[in-house]
């Protein structure tokens, strides 16, 4: 897989994630806690983002991703 694929993918985790986010607080503000809809989204995103942390976790594990840090040495 190469590396604009993994970001893609990670990028629409994120996007779907912030999605549910979104239609959690709409379904707040609209429903007034008379349906299920606002539970659902909220439960939607925190699968997700734990599907999505599991599958970085799971990748850097494989060596299919390798972390780097901010302000790290480069090799020399």
């Amino acid at each position: 897989m190469n590396q604009s694929l993994k970001t893609l993918l990670v990028i629409a985790f994120l996007i779907a994630i912030i999605w549910n986010l979104g239609a959690g607080l709409y379904y707040m503000l609209v429903d007034k806690g008379e349906s299920r809809r606002t539970v659902n989204a909220l439960t939607r995103r925190i699968v997700l983002s734990i599907v999505l942390i599991l599958a970085v976790v799971l990748a850097a594990w494989m060596g299919w991703i390798d972390f780097h840090g901010v302000g790290s040495n480069p090799p020399r």
